[in-house]
């Protein structure tokens, strides 16, 4: 068994929500925009000789899109829907207003207070995303033989995830910057059963593209 397992997570790459401000969610299965495949096709040229056993992304096509350069590059690939966004329920899709987004500033201060288990309306809390993230987890660390992975998927359920992984409390969850297309590299140490953070969040791949979200 190698000792060492490399994963390299990213964000996906921006849509025309992200640019207006609008909450996607799980619900809202957004396709990248201009941008976005920009930013998609960058990470690529700049990470294409990266080593890679498997590719694993959520079930929304933005996180497919994102690494499709890799996809078609032959690499094996797995979505997992446990991977998916938070579902921001009612709110998801709405055109950005002054109540949504003092309620968005409310809830998300709400967990940052430890009150993680408070869901938005009609959605999902960090904890519940937490709990669907867990066996993806598993399965990806009952792997030893893929030795370096990457994984595509989302800014909030990518914070829930890495405090997870870094054993971390749920409610620092915003200690974890994040931007489209973003790139964290991590390495788990297999005798240590163990995370740590090699570098990250990357953004220099992007540095020729107009400022992301």
């Amino acid at each position: 068994m190698h000792p060492i397992k490399d994963i390299y997570l990213i964000r996906h790459g921006e849509t025309d929500y992200n640019r207006m401000g609008v909450v996607q969610g799980s619900g809202i299965d957004a396709h990248l925009n201009e941008l976005g495949r920009q930013q998609a096709q960058a990470f690529f040229d700049h990470y294409e000789d990266l080593y890679i056993d498997k590719i694993y992304t959520s079930a929304l096509v933005r996180t497919h899109q994102s690494v499709d350069g890799f996809i078609k590059k032959g690499i094996a690939w797995e979505q997992h829907a446990g991977l998916n966004e938070i579902s921001w329920g009612n709110k998801e899709g709405k055109s950005p207003n002054t109540e949504d987004d003092l309620y968005y500033k409310n809830l998300t201060r709400t967990w940052r207070e430890g009150n993680i288990h408070v869901p938005s309306e009609e959605g999902e809390s960090p904890v519940q995303v937490l709990e669907r993230q867990k066996p993806v987890v598993d399965l990806i660390l009952s792997r030893p033989e893929e030795q370096a992975i990457l994984i595509a998927m989302h800014g909030r359920a990518m914070r829930v995830l890495l405090t997870h992984l870094f054993e971390q409390p749920l409610h620092k969850m915003d200690d974890f910057a994040h931007s489209n297309l973003c790139l964290y590299h991590l390495q788990y140490s297999y005798p240590e059963r163990a995370f740590k953070l090699v570098k990250g969040p990357l953004t220099e791949h992007l540095r020729h593209l107009p400022d992301s979200m």
